[in-house]
């Protein structure tokens, strides 16, 4: 059952006064007007009239224009009844766009059974934010279940009211807060299907109050409250159109920092927005312990993102050809100036093609500058697969993305070919150091390293996993500057290397990571809370001196906090001290030896 067409009531001030319960039929239409309200006849009639004339007419005039043509007279020369019926045959044709135009539209995205996804097809300047005069944002959702007054409107909790559903016969009483008259009425179109959710941004001209009437019309529908969700304080109107879509609140994720990290001569101070209790502590024991012994060393290997479509012909003949063509240095240039007119800052860099049957699989390699570059990446492809039409007018695209790209995946050609930023960075940690600051000894480490990082994950199988915790680092420090968290997966492929030199004495530490996918500029880059955690670190935005900059050195940033919480852990579990560790940083008083299994 579809809970978005039932018909529900906006509460009023004196049914809620009055303690009764929120009725179901609905005392607010909207009607959306038609084109049919303006005809003189019934539909019935208007449209059997235009019909009959519209064919009719059409047969005339074939006819007359076949004669002309047996005859050899000129088809432009035209008699008075072929003049009136071309004027009644635009007339009628005319007509039937209109009519069913405009009423097929409306129907559409008036319809009540939408599903959420849909996209409303207007012009972009409609999402311009303008000032409603008629009434502020919604604040409704702020106050449920309280008696603060809304709009000068006292608010009464009503009475309970049992909700029952298929896994629990009772539910926990819900009481909502009263918005103005305008808002109420809004609020119960979308209960009732006819104002799509998606659409309330568009039709108020204001972020903040769609979201707060979404979010409404959320809790009338699902029978919950989400008041612990926050509403207020955040910049919606910055969302739109390319962070995230229906939005009804924001998540709260604490940002704590590490560091500071001493990396290539210059101290940063990490920003890790996490859930999870002692990794920042933990990260920052591991820069501390770097700090001391002179700071890491960090270097660029690669940088290129990449974008694979497939495409299929009907012989793996013929895609072997196209595949030969697109490794030969000769054409190598040719669609490097194809590829590269689609931005300033994509530079083709390679092109690597592999074949499946009749099916060929072309990973182009790009530099994107300080962005992360997907959406750059991928227009330089549809360039190059447009081009190729021409030579290749049986090449049937089956998709932009084939996956051997391989983006949010786990897959062994980024663990060997690269994607984005392939980093490694190393530090030589004193044996002084590790003994008092890490509470450990090197030869210890050294082992363990061995038999978990290596060892341990070769019995696992893993795949670009031959690390402790790479990926708790890498998605805290993406949450907080604005990264795709879902890139986490690639991005988190790392090796850990510990040995012992200097006679035993001292540990060199390293992690190789072949694909950090990061950005400094789109997406959630430019949000208020993530932009800051870039400048905190310096790298905010495009770098004009040396275009890209910022997103290397962002990439060599979280390589090197990746480093110290590798120390840090590595240490901890050497020395027996994880779960003391985070019983104390979880503030858990309980002793685990006591508890039950």
């Amino acid at each position: 059952m579809d809970v978005r067409r039932r018909n529900i009531t906006p509460p009023t001030t004196k049914d809620i006064a009055a303690g009764e319960p929120l009725k179901s039929h609905n005392k607010y239409p909207l009607k959306q007007p038609k084109a049919s309200d303006a005809l003189p006849l019934p539909l019935y009639l208007t449209n059997g009239l235009f019909f009959t004339m519209f064919f009719s007419v059409m047969y005339f005039l074939l006819i007359r224009w076949r004669e002309k043509i047996r005859n050899g007279t000129p088809l432009h020369v035209l008699t008075l009844s072929e003049l009136i019926g071309i004027i009644a045959l635009i007339s009628s044709f005319v007509y039937l766009l209109g009519f069913f135009g405009i009423d097929f539209v409306q129907s559409i995205f008036s319809r009540p059974n939408h599903e959420p996804w849909d996209v409303e097809l207007e012009d972009h300047d409609k999402f311009l934010i303008r000032e409603d005069s008629k009434g502020g944002p919604c604040v409704a959702a702020t106050n449920i279940g309280c008696s603060v007054p809304v709009q000068g409107v006292p608010v009464v909790p009503p009475p309970q009211q049992e909700i029952v559903s298929s896994c629990e016969k009772s539910a926990p009483v819900l009481s909502f807060a009263v918005a103005s008259a305008d808002d109420e009425e809004i609020i119960g179109q979308v209960v009732s299907g006819k104002i799509p959710s998606y659409s309330l941004e568009s039709k108020l001209g204001d972020c903040k109050r769609a979201a707060a009437i979404r979010r409404e019309a959320l809790q009338r529908i699902i029978g919950r409250s989400i008041e612990g969700l926050p509403l207020e304080g955040f910049d919606y109107e910055s969302i739109l159109g390319q962070c995230c879509e229906m939005p009804v609140g924001y998540v709260q994720i604490p940002v704590g920092i590490a560091g500071p990290l001493l990396l290539d001569g210059k101290e940063y101070s990490v920003p890790m927005a996490t859930t999870e209790g002692c990794l920042v502590a933990s990260t920052n024991r591991g820069c501390k312990a770097i700090h001391i012994s002179g700071g890491a060393t960090s270097i660029l290997l690669r940088d290129g993102m990449t974008r694979a479509p497939v495409v299929r012909f009907q012989s793996a003949k013929r895609a072997s050809e196209l595949k030969f063509f697109m490794e030969d240095p000769i054409n190598f240039e040719t669609i490097s100036l194809v590829f590269n007119k689609s931005s300033r800052f994509g530079r083709l860099q390679a092109v690597k093609c592999a074949i499946a049957g009749k099916n060929l699989y072309m990973r182009f390699n790009c530099s994107t500058g300080d962005a992360m570059g997907m959406n750059m990446v991928s227009k330089g492809v549809q360039n190059v697969l447009d081009y190729l039409q021409t030579d290749f007018p049986d090449m049937d695209v089956m998709g932009i993305s084939g996956n051997f790209c391989s983006d949010k995946k786990p897959a062994a050609v980024n663990w060997i070919e690269g994607r984005g930023k392939s980093v490694v960075c190393e530090a030589v940690i004193k044996g002084e150091t590790v003994k008092k600051v890490l509470k450990t000894e090197v030869a210890a480490l050294v082992e363990l390293n061995m038999l978990k990082n290596l060892t341990g994950s070769a019995m696992a199988g893993a795949l670009g996993g031959f690390n402790a915790h790479a990926g708790n680092i890498v998605s805290a420090v993406f949450l907080a500057t604005g990264q795709d968290p879902a890139q986490n997966v690639e991005s988190s492929h790392c090796i850990t290397m510990m040995e012992a030199i200097n006679n035993g004495e001292d540990l060199h530490i390293s992690v190789t990571m072949p694909s950090i996918e990061v950005g400094t500029v789109g997406g959630g880059t430019q949000l208020a809370s993530q932009s800051a955690c870039l400048n905190l670190l310096g790298v905010k935005g495009a770098c004009r001196d040396s275009p890209g900059s910022h997103a290397r050195l962002l990439a060599k940033i979280v390589a090197g906090s990746v480093l110290a919480a590798e120390l840090s852990l590595m240490s901890a579990i050497s020395a027996g001290q994880l779960v003391n560790s985070h019983m104390k940083y979880n503030r858990s008083n309980k002793d685990v030896t006591k508890v039950s299994s």
